[in-house]
Protein backbone atom coordinates (compact mmCIF):
# COMPACT_ATOMS: atom_id res chain seq x y z
CA UNK A 1 0.00 0.00 0.00
CA UNK A 2 1.15 3.39 -1.10
CA UNK A 3 2.32 6.06 1.85
CA UNK A 4 -0.03 8.46 2.33
CA UNK A 5 0.44 11.68 3.54
CA UNK A 6 -1.05 13.20 7.19
CA UNK A 7 -0.81 17.21 7.77
CA UNK A 8 -0.03 18.06 11.55
CA UNK A 9 -2.51 21.01 12.50
CA UNK A 10 -0.13 21.58 15.41
CA UNK A 11 3.68 20.87 16.40
CA UNK A 12 3.36 17.34 17.54
CA UNK A 13 0.37 14.49 17.96
CA UNK A 14 0.17 10.99 19.93
CA UNK A 15 0.59 7.86 18.35
CA UNK A 16 -3.20 7.02 19.47
CA UNK A 17 -4.24 10.41 18.10
CA UNK A 18 -3.14 9.90 14.78
CA UNK A 19 -4.52 6.50 14.82
CA UNK A 20 -7.93 7.66 15.55
CA UNK A 21 -7.62 11.30 13.32
CA UNK A 22 -6.30 9.23 10.29
CA UNK A 23 -9.22 6.11 10.21
CA UNK A 24 -6.85 3.53 11.31
CA UNK A 25 -8.83 2.92 14.63
CA UNK A 26 -12.46 3.32 14.51
CA UNK A 27 -12.39 4.94 18.26
CA UNK A 28 -10.24 6.12 20.61
CA UNK A 29 -10.22 3.52 22.90
CA UNK A 30 -9.69 1.07 19.73
CA UNK A 31 -7.17 3.82 18.87
CA UNK A 32 -5.24 2.25 22.23
CA UNK A 33 -5.74 -1.22 21.73
CA UNK A 34 -4.20 -0.99 18.92
CA UNK A 35 -1.37 1.37 20.05
CA UNK A 36 -0.34 -0.84 22.94
CA UNK A 37 -0.33 -4.55 21.11
CA UNK A 38 3.11 -4.04 19.41
CA UNK A 39 1.57 -3.65 15.92
CA UNK A 40 2.56 -0.04 15.08
CA UNK A 41 6.11 0.88 13.97
CA UNK A 42 7.26 4.07 14.09
CA UNK A 43 9.94 5.19 11.79
CA UNK A 44 10.92 1.57 11.15
CA UNK A 45 10.68 0.69 15.10
CA UNK A 46 7.83 -1.12 17.18
CA UNK A 47 5.94 1.15 19.51
CA UNK A 48 3.81 0.19 22.21
CA UNK A 49 3.44 4.01 23.44
CA UNK A 50 0.17 5.18 22.71
CA UNK A 51 1.31 8.77 24.14
CA UNK A 52 4.64 8.86 21.97
CA UNK A 53 5.22 12.51 20.43
CA UNK A 54 4.89 12.58 16.34
CA UNK A 55 6.16 15.24 14.31
CA UNK A 56 6.50 16.07 11.28
CA UNK A 57 8.84 13.65 9.04
CA UNK A 58 7.96 10.77 11.09
CA UNK A 59 6.42 7.87 9.55
CA UNK A 60 4.16 5.34 11.00
CA UNK A 61 2.65 1.46 10.02
CA UNK A 62 0.21 -0.67 10.70
CA UNK A 63 0.09 -3.40 8.84
CA UNK A 64 -0.02 -2.54 5.03
CA UNK A 65 -0.89 1.12 6.14
CA UNK A 66 1.45 4.05 6.19
CA UNK A 67 1.48 7.53 7.15
CA UNK A 68 3.69 9.81 6.45
CA UNK A 69 3.76 13.30 8.83
CA UNK A 70 3.90 16.57 6.88
CA UNK A 71 3.90 19.92 8.38
CA UNK A 72 0.23 21.66 7.46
Amino acid sequence: MPTTDFALRGEYITLAALLKASGLAGSGGEAKLLATGGTVLVNGQPESRRGRKLRAGDEVAVGDARLRLCAA
